[in-house]
């Protein structure tokens, strides 16, 4: 295959193929399980938590199958019972509070959506796990390298019990993002040399702290500005373009070195970007950058040079290989990814994305502690390395001390000066 091989180029095969898909799916649906009917439950009622359950029930009706929600919770009373009502969940199914995942733990839904600030996720998985539970965890899953690595055991535990996991990194779900990988891992663009990610926008929202509001109640209302509550901006939303350099090179970074800084954010303690050179080993490094000011240049996407060819958005080969691109399901990676996750269940398949997301969010990690620290912070240091200063480096509050009282907010406009 040689020339440009576009998104648009496959866009009528891969509608096909979407359709074939989901009218096969409905035969597996039927005939092997016999499932007509999942129940799902939230944790997390903000909007990303709402989308996700519509976009499962909307997935589950490709699969010729139903969906509905069952239980809800929410750290505040408030979204957890609008979300209830808005959504049909019986009154003395809405929860909310510290403990209020622990509640949905004892419920009947097959499947628990988790879209609560990341600094959760690692209990809220693991109580999933223990119920034996299938879930959908949103992206990152920590904040630090001990959260990390407790996400990759729980989705150990998960494999044994034959539960399903997957995570809202919607792109390994895209169409586009599938046929473009699996063109560089059959040889498109020959190895890997190095590339470039991008995510440069805006600060999505800012909440400030309301008078009279507790410690906790303020670092959960204004998570997303908070580093021990999101990871900051690289980690809660720049993870996406990671995880795409570690799927498309086909390996985690050996070693990060990062700077960053802030100028403009108004609250919290967060950097307005990071600049990153994630080195993946063999001579391939990948330069890593996001911002978060408004009014400056946008750019979210990623890019790679190889031996044979170039990828920006699209495949460009001098390789001369004539590859067959396998057809994909079609449609919005934020319902396929519901669609793959039930059909996992459905088709006994024990898709588990426990691992690859958790290896993303520590890239994002190690970049995000090389800034912070001025110093270069190896894959070993976080993973393996036990005597390393970065290996147990967590951030505080963790999230138990939510359910034992034991939050102190830092102060806002205090962040990270290297070295440190």
């Amino acid at each position: 295959m040689t020339g440009p091989i576009s998104r648009r180029s496959f866009m009528g095969k891969t509608a096909a193929a979407g359709a074939l898909v989901s009218s096969v799916s409905i035969l597996n649906s039927r005939g092997q399980k016999g499932i007509k009917e999942f129940k799902l439950a939230l944790i997390g009622c903000g909007g990303r938590g709402r989308r996700a359950s519509q976009n499962c029930i909307e997935a589950a009706g490709l699969l010729g199958v139903g969906a509905r929600l069952v239980a809800v919770a929410d750290w505040f009373e408030a979204p957890s019972r609008g979300c209830g009502a808005s959504m049909g969940v019986p009154e003395d199914k809405c929860f909310w509070g510290a403990d209020a995942y622990r509640k949905i733990m004892e419920t009947d839904a097959d499947i628990v959506l988790m879209a609560t600030p990341p600094e959760f996720r690692r209990l809220h998985l693991e109580a999933a796990v223990e119920a034996g539970k299938h879930a959908f965890i949103e992206k990152p899953v920590a904040v630090d390298p001990p959260g990390v690595r407790r996400i990759i055991a729980a989705g150990e535990r998960a494999k044994v019990k034959g539960l399903t996991i997957v995570a809202g990194t919607q792109r390994r779900h895209q169409s586009n993002y599938r046929q473009a990988a699996h063109l560089i891992h059959n040889g498109a663009i020959g190895d890997v040399l190095g590339g470039q990610i991008y995510w440069l926008g805006g600060v999505p929202w800012v909440k400030r702290r309301e008078p009279g509001q507790s410690d906790a109640d303020y670092l959960v209302r204004n998570w997303l500005n908070w580093s021990m509550m999101s990871g900051d901006h690289i980690c809660e939303q720049h993870v996406h373009n990671i995880d795409v350099a570690n799927w498309f090179i086909g390996r985690t970074p050996l070693m990060a070195t990062g700077m960053g800084g802030r100028t403009r954010r108004e609250t919290g303690d967060q950097y307005d970007f990071f600049s990153v050179d994630f080195d993946y080993g063999k001579g391939c490094h990948v330069h890593s950058m996001c911002r978060q000011n408004r009014g400056c240049y946008s750019r979210v996407g990623e890019a790679f040079t190889g031996t044979q060819g170039t990828y920006d958005g699209r495949v460009r080969s001098n390789a001369g290989k004539d590859i067959k691109v396998p057809e994909f399901t079609s449609g919005s990676g934020m319902v396929v990814e519901h669609y793959d996750l039930m059909k996992s269940i459905i088709d006994e398949q024990g898709l588990n994305d426990a691992e690859r997301v958790a290896h993303a969010t520590m890239g994002s990690v190690m970049g995000r502690i090389s800034a912070y620290t001025g110093q270069v912070v190896r894959w070993s240091d976080v993973m393996t390395n036990e005597n390393s200063a970065f290996y147990n480096r967590a951030l505080s509050p963790a999230p138990e001390d939510f359910e034992t009282g034991g939050v102190t907010a830092p102060p806002d406009d205090v962040f990270a000066v290297p070295p440190a």
